[in-house]
């Protein structure tokens, strides 16, 4: 059982990898494009289309934003949604799930966010950038994982899988950022239904509740209250996800059950005619592996089947339309200037130099202390450093974080 569950865990860890570094490429283009467009004669167009303002309004009642806030407010909530997603996963089941696994990137996320923000503030303390030392903390998971990709086997699996954890614990430390640091002024009344929503996503957990949809209300209001509240509306994402169940209620169907139906469709799957010209073998073929695959389904828990549903489509499309809409950004008027601003000089010292000195300096440190340790005979600390440079590409969680 333990060798199962551990073979699924590892296919889920490289179906998240699969997804991240596709979605990468994909949002590296719509990057792309928006910088074009924003450079273009179509500039007036780019930018109206983002003021945009719509809404929904019920007698007395709206909620209207601009359609970039939309995006970073709304479909930027599914993101953190899914990261939350991951997070828990990956502290109950994956490489955050014990202590010494997790002890090395956790301690290399903290380096990696604390010297940044360090540089950062050395050199625009007092100014009036002062507010943006949350800007070189971040590690935009998706393009370091595209370029370890890209490199193939001359990146080792563990390093990659080191980037990978280390990126999902800098993201918990971006939530707290934003939470804490990035949000305006309280209103409690929102924030108590917050809590009482929260409450009811706990008792739905606590019920074993399995169903995906049962949660869509829940979650939507509590996006909402926390929209309100003045706390950033992405962080419902990442709270409501910490409620969503990672286990199974075995009460209704017996796990012996669930197997024994599935090794029967194989047992069809096996036994079926393997006469490519015949229809019916093929429709009895295709019939055992819809079953299969309900049944594979249908046995996961609720976290499980929402991540493999909802990833996709964050990568593929909630994060490509954020990059579409907030890296549209006028280089023409970039002078002399701005490559000797100190708001320049210190996001590009905190990401490149601050990244690098953090995260070896604080793995270093660690293992010294006895913390962790990185694989014997297989890792290398100049390895480690290239995984330093990667987790220095800043991209989503900094623009993010700039627009707030």
């Amino acid at each position: 059982m333990v060798i199962r569950r551990s073979i699924v865990i590892s296919r889920a860890f490289q179906r998240f990898i699969e997804t991240e570094s596709a979605g990468g490429v994909v949002m590296l283009a719509a990057a792309a494009l928006a910088l074009i467009v924003a450079n273009s004669p179509w500039q007036p167009e780019y930018h109206d289309l983002w003021h945009t303002y719509s809404g929904l309004s019920v007698g007395d009642w709206s909620l209207r934003m601009s359609a970039v806030h939309w995006v970073n407010d709304g479909l930027m909530a599914v993101f953190f949604f899914v990261i939350g997603l991951e997070i828990k996963r990956e502290i109950l089941h994956g490489e955050l799930a014990s202590f010494g696994r997790a002890a090395l990137p956790v301690v290399g996320a903290l380096g990696g966010a604390i010297v940044p923000a360090a540089i950062f503030l050395a050199m625009n303390a007092g100014g009036a950038y002062e507010s943006g030392w949350g800007i070189p903390m971040a590690t935009d998971i998706a393009f370091a994982v595209t370029i370890l990709a890209l490199l193939g086997t001359r990146a080792p699996l563990w390093l990659k899988t080191f980037v990978t954890a280390l990126a999902i614990a800098d993201d918990v430390l971006a939530v707290l950022v934003i939470a804490l640091f990035y949000s305006g002024a309280l209103d409690t009344y929102a924030l108590m239904w917050a809590g009482v929503l929260l409450l009811v996503l706990f008792a739905m957990n606590r019920l074993g509740a399995q169903k995906p949809g049962l949660y869509a209300v829940p979650i939507v209001l509590l996006w909402y209250a926390v929209f309100q509240s003045g706390v950033h509306a992405t962080v419902a994402g990442v709270a409501a996800a910490a409620f969503i169940p990672a286990s199974r209620h075995r009460e209704e169907v017996p796990a012996e059950i669930e197997i024994s139906s599935m090794e029967e469709q194989i047992e069809t799957l096996a036994e079926a005619p393997q006469i490519a010209e015949s229809w019916e073998a093929t429709d009895i073929r295709e019939e055992a592996l819809t079953e299969i695959a309900h049944g594979a389904a249908s046995s996961s828990a609720a976290l499980y089947r929402m991540e493999h549903a909802i990833h996709p489509w964050v990568s593929f499309f909630v994060l490509p339309i954020f990059a579409f809409a907030n890296a549209g950004i006028e280089v023409g008027g970039a002078g002399a200037g701005t490559f000797t601003n100190t708001l320049t000089i210190g996001i590009v010292l905190g990401l490149f130099l601050g990244k690098q000195v953090g995260i070896v300096g604080a793995t270093w440190l660690a293992s010294r202390l006895g913390l962790g340790s990185l694989p014997s005979g297989r890792a290398r600390w100049r390895q480690l450093w290239g995984g330093s440079l990667l987790a220095g590409i800043g991209f989503t969680m900094s623009i993010f974080i700039a627009s707030l």
